[in-house]
């Protein structure tokens, strides 16, 4: 059994031939590693919604060469809590 895992700049261009319209994604025109890094201010990511001639276009039209899928979502409080528990903070 394959078992092959599509990540980072592949899966963007697999998630957008298998049908999806915008993928939220870190983008860079360095390298799916880049991308990760490069968060500051929440500058360096975006709705990318087609891939053509090597490279991923944004809903604004800009082009990119790397784009890396994400997933922003809010803290709850439990993950919060485990950080910081007493049981955490050795002291």
């Amino acid at each position: 059994m394959n078992s092959t895992k599509i990540v980072g700049s592949d899966l963007t261009r697999f998630m957008l031939m298998s049908g999806s319209t915008e993928v939220w994604c870190a983008i860079s025109d360095e390298s799916d590693e880049e991308a990760m890094l490069d968060h500051y201010g929440n500058d360096f990511t975006a709705y990318i919604v087609s891939f053509d001639n090597d490279y991923f276009y944004c809903n604004h039209g800009r082009a990119w060469a790397f784009a890396v899928p994400i997933r922003i979502v809010a803290l709850g409080q439990s993950p919060i809590e485990e950080e910081f528990s007493p049981v955490n903070m050795a002291i």
